[in-house]
This record gives structure tokens, sequence and C-alpha cells, in this order.
């Protein structure tokens, strides 16, 4: 820290020590005003310009150095002075102070903060250049946080002086004048019923609703300059529009029709979207293909010989078909247009915030919904393009099973598809960069997910990177890095399972100036709304979970806050969000795990359950896994539950609900559960809790008593055969 640094902060700390040690607070309390109160006034009429110019020197040198009692001396001020000299000593001295505190902390410590966080920061200086001014008014009007600290963080911006003074001079007036106003009339408080008089219970009327009104006004600033640019029609077709029929849009549309609003679903493809056409139900109908060949293979474990399983591929994907066909009504066209939805199918056009145009027709509507989903993502590795490569939406076309698969990506579908191939016959290669697979989840949960994978014969690749990609007649090979070595893979099918991407282009989103996340997805507040309030996203293009049962969730907050949202809007809640990762074992999860405990610093205990030692499980020869449950150190509070094993998505549900409703383990183990069944090891895991946080003290306390009453019991039979003697 160079000289001049150092002597900023010496006169800083010799006023701070002076302000404290000759306890000047004192002298700016409304007591000591009312003590002085007519000695004040001679001194000030008598020296009106003097005592103008101290007090306004005072009040700067308080804000500029944060000193407590800001909000007194505005008070004292309008006691003293009236209130329109008041309001000009305040309002200005506030400014000025407010513009000096922002200098000291731009020049103490901009330079190094810029520096040291300067990626993390990015962002908001990004967002500050482009609306600091806007921001910082928001903040002045809308005092969430204490001026002293919206002074000390603007400093560390790249906002201008200039504009930080007189957005902050015409931001705090109106707040200045509230409170100027509040203390004339509390310095006119002389018995107990001048604190009923109409002055003092307007002024504090004033100071109780002027943030709600100060927000309303900036809620209508805020519309007014986002769609400064629209005209925005006068009528309208429709209340809502969601575009995009998978599980986000089709449940956005069915709690506004539900609740008889106009309601109008577009999709382009097919009804059901990802989850019911090339996701969750053709995944889970593959992986029970695979647990059936599985079974078979381990049923003379159970006495019954049937020989080696042989698998019919082309029936295995008809059945998957089927499965498909057999779901499909529940996201038809007709069962949504009978619950009075309006199904269109065609290709959206947002033309503008109220507008979408599809098949030639424009359709008016106060609100849409942003539902069209995400895609696999396929990246830009050389020579990908010229081999046989499969992703998600199209793995389900394949007629002939792959002899050789490589699958990269060692997350949930990566893991899913690998074992199902493995299990169905295929020589399957499971690629992931990272040193773990299901890298979310604890080491010990991936532990069990690997140990399964490799005892269904898929070999796993942990730290290698795809590099290149080569075809040479009817070989298909890949080049691995690992640890600066080169590994070569050959194979008929690459499978990408390597994360995906939001669909954000090419139905006009980018056209009306939609804001999207460095992710890619569409950004969106903690009520699901864009830029465009009136403009909602939900699911896999909005994130941050990539679920259908978390895009549901989104919807039902979208289509309330889109069509209530005048009246009364929710937050979106994640925070008992379950998920499951469908291989064998199954892991399960909801709330945080140990790995996010460790970097959120929360002091934490584990409830450990084998599940190996549960009779069901043992008996249905799947005594393997555990229940691993994370609580406050001491408390009685569900932070997360980690389950691996058989059925893990299914005993979840029992910690979700917990979770949700605030119920402790305590109430799980005090729960009946049937016997034998799966669901005992949620019991058990209780158990386990309560065992380890039982009151030793009182115990000890117990033991006593019992060995007393042992005692006085053989106490009492020995007086007993004395007398009979």
């Amino acid at each position: 820290m160079n000289t001049k640094k150092l002597a900023v902060l010496a006169v800083i700390a010799a006023i701070f020590i002076a302000w404290f040690a000759l306890d000047l607070g004192a002298l700016f309390t409304l007591e000591n005003a009312k003590a002085q109160h007519e000695a004040l006034k001679d001194t000030i009429a008598s020296n009106f310009v003097t005592a103008s110019i101290v007090y306004f020197v005072v009040y700067i040198t308080m804000t500029a150095l944060s000193l407590p009692g800001a909000a007194i001396a505005t008070l004292l001020g309008a006691a003293l002075f009236g209130f329109w000299w008041a309001l000009l000593l305040v309002s200005f001295a506030s400014s000025i102070g407010a513009t000096l505190a922002f200098l000291v902390s731009r020049f103490l410590l901009k330079d190094s903060v810029q520096s040291k966080f300067g990626d993390r920061l990015a962002t908001i200086n990004q967002g500050v250049e482009k609306d600091g001014p806007f921001y910082l008014l928001t903040l002045r009007l809308i005092p969430v946080f204490p001026f002293f600290l919206i002074n000390l963080l603007m400093g560390l911006t790249p906002i201008r002086t200039a504009t930080f003074y007189i957005v902050s001079q015409i931001g705090m007036l109106p707040g200045t004048a509230v409170y100027i106003n509040a203390g004339t009339q509390l310095a006119q408080i002389d018995s107990l019923s001048g604190i009923v008089s109409p002055g003092v219970l307007l002024s504090l009327v004033l100071l109780g609703v002027f943030p709600i009104i100060a927000k309303m006004i900036m809620n209508v600033i805020q519309k007014r300059r986002v769609y400064a640019k629209w005209q925005k029609p006068t009528t309208f077709d429709r209340n809502l529009i969601a575009i995009g029929a998978g599980a986000g849009g089709l449940v956005t549309t069915y709690i506004g029709a539900a609740v008889k609003a106009k309601v109008t679903l577009i999709e382009k493809h097919k009804m059901g979207g990802d989850c019911l056409n090339t996701g969750c139900v053709p995944s889970k109908a593959l992986i029970r293909a695979g647990h059936a060949v599985h079974e078979i293979k381990r049923s003379q474990e159970f006495g019954v010989n049937v020989g080696e399983p042989t698998v019919d591929f082309q029936q295995v994907m008809g059945r998957v078909h089927k499965v498909i066909a057999d779901i499909e009504p529940h996201d038809s066209v007709e069962r949504y247009t009978k619950l009075g939805v309006e199904c269109i199918e065609g290709e959206a056009k947002i033309l503008s915030p109220w507008e979408v145009e599809v098949n030639g027709q424009r359709l008016t509507t106060r609100n849409i919904v942003i539902a069209t989903g995400a895609r696999p993502l396929v990246p830009g590795i050389p020579g990908l393009q010229e081999v046989s490569y499969l992703t998600s939406d199209n793995v389900w076309e394949l007629q002939e099973q792959p002899k050789k698969l490589l699958v990269l990506g060692g997350g949930p579908i990566g893991s899913e598809l690998a074992q199902s191939f493995s299990r169905l016959g295929t020589d399957v290669t499971l690629v992931e960069m990272a040193d773990q697979l299901l890298i979310r989840e604890d080491a010990d949960a991936a532990e069990l997910v690997v140990k399964g994978l490799k005892e269904d014969g898929v070999n796993i690749l942990l730290g290698h990177k795809a590099t290149r990609f080569e075809k040479d007649g009817d070989v298909q090979r890949a080049y691995l890095e690992h640890n600066g070595e080169e590994v070569v893979i050959e194979f008929d099918y690459v499978m990408l399972a390597l994360g995906r991407v939001a669909n954000t282009k090419g139905f006009g989103l980018e056209d009306i100036g939609v804001e999207l996340t460095e992710r890619g997805t569409v950004k969106v507040n903690e009520y699901l709304q864009t830029n465009y309030p009136n403009i909602f996203a939900v699911g896999d293009v909005a994130g941050p979970f990539q679920l259908t049962h978390a895009a549901g969730h989104q919807a039902w907050y979208a289509a309330v806050n889109a069509l209530f949202g005048d009246f009364k809007k929710f937050k979106a809640d994640y925070s008992v969000m379950p998920a499951a990762t469908y291989t064998a074992p199954e892991v399960a999860r909801v709330g945080i795990n140990e790995k996010e405990a460790i970097a959120q610093g929360i002091e934490y205990e584990v409830a450990h359950y084998g599940i190996d030692d549960l009779d069901r499980a043992i008996a249905d020869g799947e005594d393997h896994g555990f229940i691993k449950v994370i609580t406050p150190k001491g408390k009685d509070k569900i932070l997360g539950a980690t389950i691996v094993g058989s059925h893990a998505g299914d005993l979840l549900a029992e910690f979700t609900l917990a979770m949700r409703h605030g119920l402790g383990l305590n109430k799980i183990l005090g729960t009946v559960h049937p016997y034998p069944t799966m669901s005992e090891a949620t019991k058990y895991t209780a158990g386990v809790w309560k065992q380890n946080n039982a009151p030793q003290g009182l115990l000890a306390w117990v033991e006593k008593f019992h060995t007393w009453m042992r005692n006085e019991s053989s106490a009492n039979k020995s007086q007993t055969m004395i007398k009979e003697d």
C-alpha cells in the first residue's frame, strides 16, 4: 500500500477515534435536541449561517465516513432548521458525503478488489456499465441495503463519479423529504396527545409506505423502459401462450386452462417434448430391457435355470417405441384440447412481447412462456462429423445393435445408456474427462456405480479426453489423451452424452432482445420472468436443472405469476429438488450431499445406513448400497439425503416429503413401516441418527435409576425372607 493510501487511512482512523472517544454521537439525539431545543434555537437564530455551515460540514463528515447517527442527524436538522432549509442542507450534504465515501472506497480498494476478483466481477461490471444509473437509482429509492454500504460497493464498480453524484442527489431526495417531514413533526411532541396528532401519524405512515410507493414507481419506470420501442395491443386474443409442448409447456397451459384462462400451446415437432420422445421414457424402456437380461443371467442365484439369454435388438427397440406410443395419449393434442388448451402444431415466431406468429397467423397474448427445452451438445472435436455418432435424440432410431459402442460423458445419461447397452451384449467403453463418474455426487456413491457398471462389462476410462476422430474405411477410431499419452479406441458408434444446449434461437428471442446467461440459457429472475416481465421461461431452456419434474415445478410458478402476478407473485422454490440416476445401482438425491456441505462451509454430521443389513434387500438379492442423510450437528433437520441401491429413486420420496414439510428424522423414526420392505431402510437410517444423537447425560442418570431399582428390589426381597424365617 502506497503512502497516500496510508495517509488517508490514518486520517479516517483519527476521526473515528475522536468521534467515539469524545462520544460525539451523543450530541446527535432527539433527546439532546429536546433538552437543548431553546438554546439551540437561539444560537441558530443569532448565527444562522455559521450554524448551517457547521451542521452541513458535520453531516458530510458523518456520511462520508459512514459514522452512526445520520438518520438521527436528519431528524435533528428538521427539528432545528425547519423543513425547507433542512431539506436543502441534508439533500446536498448527504449526496456530497456519499460521493466522498464512494471516492475513498474507489481510491483504497477498487484496484486490489478488481485484480483479485476481476473474473467474478466481470458480469457485475458489465451490468453497471450498461444500466448502472438505473440500478443505483433503484437502490436509492428503495433502500434494500444501507446507504453507506451502497456508497462503498459502488466505489468498486466502473460507474462514473459524476453519474454517482447526480443519481444519488435525485434518488435520495424523496426519502430525505419524508425523513425531514417526520423530523419536523416529532419535534412538536410535548405530551402523549402529540403522538396521535395528524401530522405525526402522517409522517409515520409516509416512512412506512415510501419504500412501497418507490418500488411501484420503479416497476412502472422499468416496464416503460423495457417496452419503450414496442406498441402494446389494446386488446388480447389470449391470456397466455406457451411455446414448446414438453413438461414445462404442458403443465403451464394445463394450469392456465384449469383457472379458466384462454391459453394456447404451440409445438413444432411432437407433443411431450424430449422426455416422452427421446429422453426419460425411451431410456427407461431400454434400461428395463437391460434389467431383464441381467435378471435372467443371475437367475441361477435363485435356483432357477433358464440358460443364456439372447437379445433381439429390433424387438427391444420396437418395445421402446411401443412404450412411447402407450404413454403418448397422456400428452396428446386430444387430451389437452379436452382440458381447454388450444394446441397448434407449427413453428412459433415471437414478433413482440405480446405477439406470436404461427402458420402465418398473428396471435396476441398478455403473457408468453418459453418452454423450448434443450438439445444434446455436439462438440467441435476434429473428425467427429466424419464418423458415426449418436445422441440421445437419434439413438432410438437404431435398428441394428452396435458391436462396439464408445460413450463420451460419465454423467447420468452416459452412465445409464452405457450400462444398458452393455447388458444387452454390446462391447461398451465409457470415457469421462473427470476423475469420477457422476461428478456432482459424493465419491462413495459414484464408486458403487462404477462397480456396478464394471460388473456389467463396461470398460470405464476416467481422466481421458477425446482429442480427435478418424475413419479409415470401415474402421472408426477415437484418439484419447490421458496423462500426456495417446489412447486409441475403435468403435462402431460413438454416443455423445456431454451435456445439453438450451434451444434459444430461431423463434424470435434474439430479435426482441431477450437476455441470455453466460451458459446460453434464458436469463430469468426468481419469478421466472425474463427482462420482459410478461415473458417467462421454464425447463431446460432456463435451467438451472435439466429434469422433467423441475420443468413441471417451474411451470406452476410461471403460470400463476403470469396470470395473477399483478396481485401476487411467487418466488420459485428449489430448496427441495429430488433427482435420480437410473443405473444399477440407482443413485437418488435430494438437498445437499457431503461435497456441497463442505463447499458451503456447513458443520454437519452424517447418518449412514448400509442397505446390506436390510432384511428385504437380503431376500431380494439386492443387499448393496447405502442411505446417507446430512444434518446440522446436533439438530434434527434434514439438509440432504443420498441413496444408492435398488429402487433408490422410490425410497427418496420419503425424505423429499420430510424436507418439504420441515419434518425431521425423529418423525420418520416414529412412523410405522411395513415389514419386510425396502422402505424400512429410511427408518433404520433415522435410527442411526437417533443413536448418534442420544442424550448421553440423561441416559447416565437413567442407568443409575435402573440400578437403584434393581438394588431396591433385592433389599425388599431379603427383608421378606428374614420375616418368614
